[in-house]
C-alpha cells in the first residue's frame, strides 16, 4: 500500500506531499538514493531506527532513532530497504524546510539528521502519535499538525528565492544564474546567501542537480538514448561535461547506470 496526500495551504507552498508506505519488501538489502536537491522527512513505523550507510563502505552504518530528515543532497546516499516495510514521510518542495527546523537549510546540505536532534522530545512524541493513529488519514493529520506546530510565524520565502526557484524550475537549462540575478535587485553575493539559507544549495549547485533530475526523468520515460542529444537538450556544454556531472551525482557513468536494474527514478538497488 502506497498512499499520498497533498496538504492544503499554507503547507502546500512548502510540502510537495505526505506519503505512507506499508508492506514493501525489496529483494535487495540496500538502495542508493540519488540527489534531487530537495529534502525529505522519514519516520520508520516498523522499528525505532533509521540507518544510513557509508557510501564507500556499506558495511559501516550510522544509526539514529526512527525519525530523521534527509536534507537537500547533491550526492547519493545509501539506505536500508528493510526500513521501508512500514514508514511515512514528507517530501518538501525545493526551499521548503527552512520554516520548520529552526536552522538555515544550508546546514542540512548532504546531511541525514535525526529528527530528535532538531525537535527534541517532540520528535519521539510524533512517532508515538503516528503509531497510535487508527487510520492512514489519521496519520496524515498527525503529520500536518506537527508541521504547523513547528512552523515559523511567517510562512513566506524571501521574494528573491521565490522568484529564482520559479525561473530555475520552469526551465532549468535555459536561464543562466546571471540572468536571474540581474532581475532581483540583490548583489550576486547576497543572492547566493539567501538562496543557500532557504534552499540548502547554492544557485549553481541547485541548477546542476535539477539538470541531472531532468536527465533521469528522460531516461525513466524509456526514451531511446543518444547521450550527445541528451547532453545538449539538458543544457550541458558537451558530452564530457554531461558524463562528469552524471558520475558526480550518481557515482556511476551513464552507461553503467543504464545497465543497472532499477524500478524507481531516484532509488537504485545495490546488488550484493
Amino acid at each position: 500500500m502506497f498512499l499520498v496526500r497533498i496538504p492544503p495551504p499554507p503547507l502546500s507552498d512548502f510540502v510537495a506531499m505526505l506519503w505512507l508506505n506499508e508492506g514493501y519488501a525489496g529483494p535487495h538489502g540496500k538502495e542508493r538514493i540519488l540527489p534531487k536537491g530537495t529534502a525529505q522527512l522519514v519516520v520508520n513505523l516498523a522499528e525505532d531506527s533509521i540507518r544510513v550507510y557509508d557510501r564507500e563502505d556499506t558495511g559501516r552504518v550510522e544509526r539514529s532513532r526512527g525519525a530523521a530528515i534527509a536534507g537537500p543532497h547533491s550526492e547519493y546516499f545509501v539506505i536500508d530497504t528493510a526500513e521501508q516495510m512500514s514508514c511515512m514521510g514528507i517530501v518538501f518542495h525545493p526551499g521548503g524546510t527552512f520554516p520548520f527546523f529552526g536552522m538555515p537549510a544550508s546546514e542540512l546540505w548532504n546531511a541525514n539528521v535525526a529528527l530528535d536532534a532538531l525537535w527534541g522530545s517532540r520528535a519521539i512524541e510524533l512517532r508515538d502519535r503516528l503509531l497510535e493513529a487508527p487510520t492512514p488519514e489519521g496519520r496524515f493529520d498527525v503529520l500536518e499538525e506537527a508541521l504547523l506546530a513547528e512552523a515559523a510565524r511567517d510562512l513566506e520565502r524571501h521574494p528573491a528565492v521565490r522568484f529564482a526557484l520559479g525561473e530555475f524550475l520552469a526551465v532549468p537549462q535555459a536561464r543562466t544564474i546571471a540572468e536571474v540575478t540581474g532581475q532581483l535587485g540583490l548583489s550576486p553575493r547576497r543572492f547566493i546567501q539567501v538562496f543557500s539559507e532557504q534552499v540548502g544549495l547554492t544557485p549553481k549547485l541547485f541548477c546542476r542537480v535539477r539538470r541531472f533530475h531532468e536527465v533521469l526523468r528522460l531516461i525513466h520515460q524509456g526514451r531511446q538514448i543518444d547521450w550527445t542529444e541528451f547532453a545538449l537538450s539538458c543544457g550541458y556544454f558537451d558530452q564530457g561535461h554531461f558524463i562528469r556531472d552524471f558520475r558526480a551525482f550518481s557515482g556511476l557513468s551513464p552507461s553503467a547506470f543504464l545497465a543497472h536494474p532499477r524500478e524507481h527514478l531516484y532509488h537504485l538497488p545495490i546488488l550484493d
